[in-house]
């Protein structure tokens, strides 16, 4: 799909669809979702610029995400999506940002965009006077929704921990504990999944940045120029704080896999104490259980009572003994 922002007389115009070439020329920022090639083509043609394929933007070497030709610069970067929905994971977004126009390339939503499109509605003057002002403002969006989403996955993890510890603390049914311990684990592995695609996204924003302090002198106007400071910070605090939470993500997990063993040893122990306890008695039935015709204590009136209190006791031995070295 199409789109294409414009604004004339301080107003904006958001057109979708099929546009004539002079539309294409006057409009600011065009957003281009899914492309057909009969969309591409009709960019290709009105800016006079080549529109990187999905393959191309794919391609992880440095020198094929961020380049530039003659004086329109090449920014691609994979982008954290659908967090939300649960139907998580990363794309590649290209910006294409030229003299007079940015051009966007993607293939999914990420919430940011729909959040800076809402916000175009409002404010267009101050968000789509430039093209490369649009670009920053687009960043700053994304970095303040990864912000939003670094702040609730810590809660989430603060508490899964909680709950978890809470658990293993307290005499609860173990059908429950288990319940609780699954659901730490399971909170815990998202938070990883999160903080590890949040990083990447943070990373390719730090590349991006990079690159455009490098070519600020003719890719960014002066005005704009300040944004790239605050980005470059805000970007760098982040990846900080994302690093911080999968470091405590991984010792909480840790901790509950260390909680689950302990649950696990304390029942393999009571398997253990009641072979080991069951052996005795065990054999001793074997001994009576053998069908030889000269056995002394076969036709003993008392052979059957002291047989099973032989049994009893020694299964009672080990357990006392078990006792008194605390091993229960």
């Amino acid at each position: 799909m199409l789109t294409s922002y414009t604004v004339e007389n301080g107003h904006l115009l958001v057109r979708e669809g099929p546009h004539e070439v002079e539309a294409l020329r006057r409009a600011v920022w065009i957003d281009l979702l899914t492309p057909t090639p009969a969309e591409e083509r009709a960019v290709q043609e009105a800016l006079r610029l080549e529109i990187p394929t999905r393959e191309e933007m794919q391609e992880i070497e440095s020198s094929s995400r961020l380049y530039k030709e003659d004086d329109v610069l090449f920014l691609t970067a994979p982008f954290l999506y659908g967090v939300e929905g649960g139907e998580m994971g990363s794309t590649a977004i290209t910006f294409v940002l030229a003299n007079s126009t940015l051009v966007t390339v993607r293939y999914a939503t990420p919430k940011a965009f729909a959040v800076f499109s809402a916000r175009c509605q409002r404010t267009p003057v101050m968000l789509l006077g430039t093209p490369d002002g649009v670009m920053l403002h687009i960043f700053e969006q994304i970095v303040d929704r990864l912000a939003d989403i670094l702040e609730r996955i810590a809660s989430d993890m603060d508490r899964a921990s909680q709950a978890a510890f809470r658990t293993a603390r307290a005499k609860v049914k173990a059908s429950a504990k288990d319940a609780d311990l699954k659901d730490a684990l399971i909170t815990l592995g998202q938070v990883g999944e999160v903080t590890t695609r949040a990083t990447e996204t943070l990373l390719g924003l730090s590349r991006i940045l990079t690159f455009l302090t490098a070519e600020k002198a003719v890719a960014v106007r002066k005005e704009n120029q300040a944004l790239i400071k605050s980005l470059v910070r805000d970007v760098r605090s982040l990846v900080e704080h994302a690093n911080f939470l999968n470091g405590k993500a991984n010792f909480l997990l840790d901790a509950v896999l260390g909680i689950i063993n302990v649950e696990q040893n304390a029942i393999i122990k009571t398997f253990t104490v009641a072979s080991v306890a069951l052996m005795p008695p065990t054999l001793i039935a074997s001994i009576y259980g053998m069908n030889f015709e000269l056995m002394p204590e076969l036709k003993w009136s008392f052979g059957y009572p002291m047989a099973v209190v032989m049994m009893v006791v020694s299964a009672v031995l080990p357990i006392l003994y078990f006792k008194r070295k605390g091993w229960l």
